[in-house]
């Protein structure tokens, strides 16, 4: 019976590292796509995003049953709380890719990054996607160096949304009603993204230490 509660436990681990690991594909294909105009890309990530919604139910079930028939306790407990925890912060991020790759789509053939920002937009999809695939290492490894990269990744990601809202806002914007909110909109799916990065790598790092350090 044990042996196959750690196996269940080793399943939901697993599982959290799957998830994130489609996360990051899916958030590289969509900042592909919205700084190219690729609209097959794009929809193939707003296709891919109920694969992502499906394994993260399938894990909550898995951990919804592990509660129910193994009452586990220390940091066996702490493994089967984080991952219900975590992979609503996954399912959010691959929302959140999925909504990228939705911009794309709504402004094709045109593209989506607005005249003068897509040197900023590719800057901060280069570091959402290294975050994502960081997460994903972090997941598989506890290694809580990772932690800290994706924190410092985050403080760089801020910098950049607010170099956004700096521009549309500046006398010399001259973008468009629909650029701008193109922009602003795009600007904060980058930030929350991190943020919920972040949020995850937290709840790593409590499971590897003990020590809660606050959530976002």
């Amino acid at each position: 019976m044990r042996e196959v509660f750690h196996q269940s436990l080793e399943e939901l681990q697993n599982g959290l590292v799957e998830i994130a690991e489609l996360v990051a594909t899916a958030m590289e294909k969509a900042t592909t796509a919205f700084g190219t105009s690729d609209v097959t890309l794009a929809e193939e990530v707003i296709d891919a995003d109920s694969i992502i919604d499906d394994r993260a139910l399938a894990l909550d079930e898995l951990a919804i049953e592990i509660l129910a028939r193994q009452q586990p306790v220390a940091r066996d407990l702490r493994i089967v709380v984080m991952s219900l925890r975590v992979s609503a912060s996954l399912e959010r991020m691959g929302d959140i890719a999925e909504h990228i790759a939705q911009l794309t789509r709504m402004r094709f053939p045109e593209r989506a990054i607005p005249k003068g920002l897509k040197g900023t937009f590719t800057k901060m999809g280069e570091l959402d996607v290294d975050v994502a695939r960081t997460l994903a290492d972090l997941l598989r490894t506890e290694n809580l160096d990772l932690a800290e990269r994706i924190r410092n990744a985050d403080d760089d990601i801020d910098e950049l949304h607010i170099a956004v809202f700096e521009k549309v806002l500046s006398d010399s914007w001259q973008g468009e009603a629909a650029a701008t909110v193109d922009a602003t909109l795009a600007s904060r799916y980058h930030e929350r993204f991190a943020d919920h990065a972040v949020s995850v790598a937290k709840k790593v790092v409590y499971l590897a230490t003990g020590d809660w350090a606050g959530d976002d």
